[in-house]
């Protein structure tokens, strides 16, 4: 049984490659994705890749994830400022957490530079682009005691 990964993605990330591409730049949710099942495949993770707007969508993810002990790279977006069930369900999980946001929020305005979602992550990659992505599953697969440790 191959171990189980969920890359989960919160609000407007579906918009990536069309918003604000001057901060988040051009590539897309599907790239992103993309690259995720690459690596996933690569480290020998079956992959779940979800992005809602919706807060109670990625609570039931996360609840699935639990049910699976699945590792979670999750990009909360602007749910990790202020989504206490977001947080209260990534607190259940027993399988490493990492975060990881596209820019590097601690550089942003001080509304973005203190992330609720963080306080239970087990690592944050903020700041590289989409390639947090890769660096955020590498990073939980070491954490997970990955054959790259």
């Amino acid at each position: 049984m191959a171990r189980k990964l969920y890359v989960l993605n919160g609000s407007n990330l579906n918009m990536l490659g069309l918003r604000e591409p001057e901060l988040y730049g051009s590539a897309t949710l599907e790239d992103v994705r993309a690259d995720c099942e690459r690596i996933a495949d690569e480290l020998g993770y079956g992959l779940f890749f979800g992005q809602s707007n919706a807060e109670d969508q990625l609570i039931d993810w996360l609840h699935d994830a639990f049910r699976q002990q699945a590792t979670v790279v999750i990009n909360p977006a602007g749910f990790s400022y202020r989504s206490v069930p977001i947080l209260d369900a990534l607190r259940m999980l027993t399988t490493p957490i990492v975060e990881v946001h596209i820019t590097n929020i601690h550089a942003r305005g001080t509304m973005y530079q203190h992330s609720l979602t963080s306080t239970v992550a087990n690592a944050v990659i903020a700041g590289a682009g989409v390639y947090g992505y890769e660096l955020a599953i590498r990073a939980a697969d070491r954490l997970m005691g990955g054959a790259n440790d």
